[in-house]
């Protein structure tokens, strides 16, 4: 994903607000199963890692970064910006990747 793609992601993320919280159950497979059931509705969401959470913000980064089809866009506090197309009618259209 090119810098000017995630930065037009940031720009609809903005206003949105977290639809998840990692607790104290930090990235359990409830919390996986959460976060696909709303980046399939959604396709870009707001993640908020709360204090009790046993994984910091850069540990749960990495880890849905190896998610096959999900991006992270931003870190930003304890909150990440996560990106997933919906697999057959993508509603969000990125910017076209030029060739420079």
């Amino acid at each position: 994903m090119t810098g000017k793609q995630k930065r037009y992601l940031r720009a609809l993320a903005h206003p949105l607000k977290p639809l998840v919280n990692l607790g104290k159950q930090g990235l359990s497979s409830e919390s996986r199963r959460e976060i696909e059931t709303q980046l399939l509705d959604h396709e870009l969401i707001k993640l908020k890692i709360l204090d009790s959470c046993p994984l910091s913000k850069k540990e749960c980064a990495n880890e849905l970064s190896r998610v096959e089809g999900l991006e992270v866009v931003q870190v930003i506090g304890k909150t990440l910006v996560l990106y997933s197309p919906h697999p057959e009618e993508p509603e969000i259209k990125l910017p076209a990747v030029t060739a420079s």
